[in-house]
């Protein structure tokens, strides 16, 4: 009689319950998640972390870990303009924001939920205009967990909290925009993070927001100077527009 061989994948997942070979999976997907612009092990991540919230819904770890890995391959996608990546920031972004809110739900005294949450319709926004996302409701929510996630931990992900209030409040169009506000999150930002060319980028566009263009052209000229493109080149554009 032929032996079948079996591979030891196989073999592990006769002898392992499904929440360990989930969580094995989660392990790898946090260490994926951590590789800068690294498109592929995004994906790998996403896979991995969607399987594990599929095979256990209620694993809050699985949920807002799967919000985080469609946020990060969107957002590397709009930077990198790769062909359509409006579409990518669309269909992600709304992924995630499915995630994220099975994530408040399991447990919405959790930080993690809301800002992945909140950054996911921010991908969404990248994707469908901000004025769609307007239209479909999504103002309110997403306001609601960004400051719940700063009054939270508001130094979560590198202070990430601080810099999306401050961004939320910049984006938003006219009457909704609240130029005060957001530049003194994005201040509070930069005072941690005074490095980060992209809260140097955000905080630029907010000091021309309220006419500081001295200010705002001495942070975006060390922006222009970093060696991140994106933001970069972003500040570029915007000194060259003063």
């Amino acid at each position: 009689m032929r032996k079948v061989l079996l591979s030891a994948a196989v073999l592990i997942a006769m002898v392992l319950p499904a929440g360990a070979l989930a969580q094995d999976g989660l392990e790898e997907a946090r260490i994926l998640l951590e590789k800068d612009h690294d498109l592929d092990a995004f994906q790998k991540a996403i896979d991995l972390c969607t399987a594990a919230a599929d095979s256990q819904p209620d694993s809050f770890e699985a949920n807002w870990m799967a919000a985080r890995a469609y946020r990060l391959y969107a957002d590397e996608v709009k930077q990198r303009q790769l062909s359509g990546w409006e579409g990518i920031c669309r269909d992600y972004g709304k992924k995630g924001m499915g995630y994220g809110e099975k994530a408040i739900a399991l447990a919405p005294e959790k930080v993690e939920g809301y800002f992945w949450y909140g950054t996911c319709v921010g991908s969404y926004s990248d994707g469908v205009s901000i004025l769609t996302a307007l239209k479909e409701g999504l103002k309110d929510k997403t306001q609601t967990s960004l400051e719940k996630a700063y009054s939270i931990d508001k130094m979560y992900n590198e202070a990430g909290p601080i810099l999306a209030v401050g961004r939320f409040w910049s984006v938003l169009p006219w009457p909704l925009k609240d130029k005060k506000k957001a530049l003194t999150f994005i201040e509070e930002y930069h005072s941690h993070y005074p490095d980060k060319p992209e809260g140097l980028v955000y905080l630029g566009e907010a000091y021309l927001d309220v006419k500081e263009k001295d200010k705002a052209k001495a942070v975006l000229e060390k922006a222009a100077a970093s060696d991140e493109t994106y933001y970069s080149d972003w500040a570029k554009r915007l000194l060259a527009d003063m």
